[in-house]
């Protein structure tokens, strides 16, 4: 029965059991979508890697991205953590990686320590910013447990943007970050009177102090109740912070998973170019498992 080796890495994080877990299938030749599907649904992570030989030469795989229900275009700590897994094993060209995926190419800086050991990754994310729908407070304090007047809406509605993978971002009072619960009822509902959501509704709420945020995610429709750590979502939020705030670059240090014993620290970097808002997103990892599937 054909064998397929994965690594597990916490990503985000410079110590095991912090940060956002993540396995990465290093070599998925011969497996079929609904296997791959099946792995992401088995290893019940946020997301699950599968790397394949690349369509163009110059670019070094490409990568799948399966949470626990389906195929994701781009995501944030996946990029990171299997860069670092591939760099690890030497697969990186000058300390660069590019890696194929449905929204597009991913171009990946390897960050390695004074030994040259690969210690993290800074990703590029593959699309500018767009935006989307906006929301009113009270639907998504109701999503969450709070109440209207803590949602904060003074530098912007609650809205629906992307770097590569939407979002709905939204800014909450300092107190209430904490006793954020998501409502499944409320997701579905809220859902369903969006069509312009096409079903994905992933929440990220977070409290602003200057460059310094802190953040929590929540996916429930998707299978993940809350995510430890957000690489795409916390992209879009420098690039809609930089969009706000004016200027031509801005860097934000991002805290997650705080709540959830799992405290994540990303780093983003925000610029103006010639085809609007980009973001990069950055961080360490740490080692954990390795084994093999028999399938």
């Amino acid at each position: 029965m054909p064998r397929f080796a994965y690594e597990t890495v916490d990503v985000f994080t410079d110590r095991p059991f912090g940060g956002n877990p993540l396995a990465v299938f290093t070599d998925a030749r011969g497996m079929t979508d609904l296997q791959m599907q099946a792995l992401a649904a088995e290893m019940n992570y946020s997301e699950t890697t599968f790397v394949l030989p690349a369509d163009d030469p110059a670019h070094d795989a490409r990568v799948r991205i399966f949470h626990r229900t389906a195929e994701m275009p781009f995501a944030g700590h996946p990029n990171v953590g299997t860069a670092w897994v591939l760099a690890r094993q030497g697969r990186d060209r000058g300390g660069v990686l590019r890696f194929e995926q449905r929204a597009g190419l991913v171009e990946i800086d390897i960050e390695r320590d004074a030994a040259g050991q690969a210690t993290g990754a800074v990703i590029a994310a593959p699309q500018p910013l767009s935006r989307g729908l906006e929301f009113t407070g009270e639907e998504i304090a109701l999503s969450v447990g709070l109440e209207a007047a803590e949602i904060v809406t003074a530098a912007h509605r609650p809205v629906q943007a992307s770097v590569g993978v939407s979002f709905v971002l939204a800014q909450v009072a300092p107190a209430a970050l904490a006793r954020a619960t998501p409502d499944l009822a409320a997701f579905r509902a809220l859902a369903a009177r969006h069509p312009g959501l096409a079903g994905r509704l992933s929440l990220f709420l977070y409290v602003r102090e200057g460059s310094s945020i802190r953040a929590r995610m929540f996916a429930p429709l998707a299978g993940t109740w809350e995510d430890p750590a957000t690489g795409s979502a916390s992209a879009t939020l420098g690039a809609l912070l930089l969009s706000l705030d004016g200027g031509d670059a801005a860097a934000f240090s991002i805290t997650q998973g705080v709540e959830m014993g799992r405290p994540s620290q990303l780093l983003v970097w925000a610029r103006r170019t010639q085809d609007g808002l980009r973001a990069r997103v950055g961080g360490s990892c740490a080692p954990m498992f390795q084994g093999e599937a028999v399938l």
